[in-house]
């Protein structure tokens, strides 16, 4: 796979180490040319010197030929633009850091499915250790081809749940509305504005950002 990464951040650099190590072909667009010079030094992958949130910086990085972009950098509002500015440009499939929480409603409503939370994520993992309800099963399964795609429903997806035609194994598990959650059932009721959570095989997620990715 080819992945371009936005970002030198610390994140960034484990990130590629690892994809390095599984043969992957990985590309980091850098607006701070010092760091740049130290990431090479370890890093043995392709750099772009530029703002990464730019149309011009990321037409560079060849949109049509890459297959998966991470926006990384230490700033929420940057990685967003990026993320935008991406879809626009015809990226495959993009990836959204964000540290604030409060963005990530944000994210689901601009159409940017593929959010992560670095802090949260670890916050929640600790605090099922601490309480000792942490799924070993689940975990292991996640780092398999299960994934998680949400989506906010729009007036046309309103209805049951299973009325919802998903692919073979998809499943709508889970339903946010405002501040409550609705666990899914087969009648569950989805209403416009709803952030609708499906759990997936992974081959399943193009289908499903074709679908209900914003344009």
């Amino acid at each position: 796979m080819r992945i371009v990464i936005i970002g030198g951040s610390s994140v960034a650099e484990a990130t590629t180490k690892l994809l390095l190590n599984d043969h992957h072909d990985v590309v980091i667009i850098e607006r701070d040319k010092t760091r740049i010079e130290s990431l090479s030094e370890s890093l043995d992958c392709g750099f772009i010197h530029g703002d990464g949130s730019t149309p011009a910086i990321l037409r560079e990085a060849a949109p049509g030929g890459t297959d998966l972009l991470l926006c990384l950098t230490n700033h929420d509002q940057d990685n967003i633009l990026a993320s935008l500015v991406a879809r626009s440009l015809g990226f495959q499939r993009i990836v959204t850091k964000i540290e604030d929480p409060e963005f990530e409603h944000v994210c689901v409503e601009l159409g940017l499915s593929d959010t992560i939370i670095p802090d949260l994520n670890t916050a929640r993992t600790l605090a099922d250790v601490a309480t000792g309800t942490t799924a070993a099963g689940l975990s292991a399964a996640i780092r398999g081809e299960i994934r998680f795609f949400s989506f906010v429903a729009r007036d046309e997806d309103e209805g049951t749940v299973e009325a919802v035609d998903l692919p073979k194994e998809a499943r709508i598990i889970l339903i946010y509305r405002g501040e409550n959650i609705v666990f899914a059932e087969p009648d569950t009721k989805i209403l416009p504005k709803d952030e609708v959570v499906i759990l997936t095989h992974s081959k399943n997620l193009p289908k499903l950002q074709e679908r209900w990715t914003v344009p």
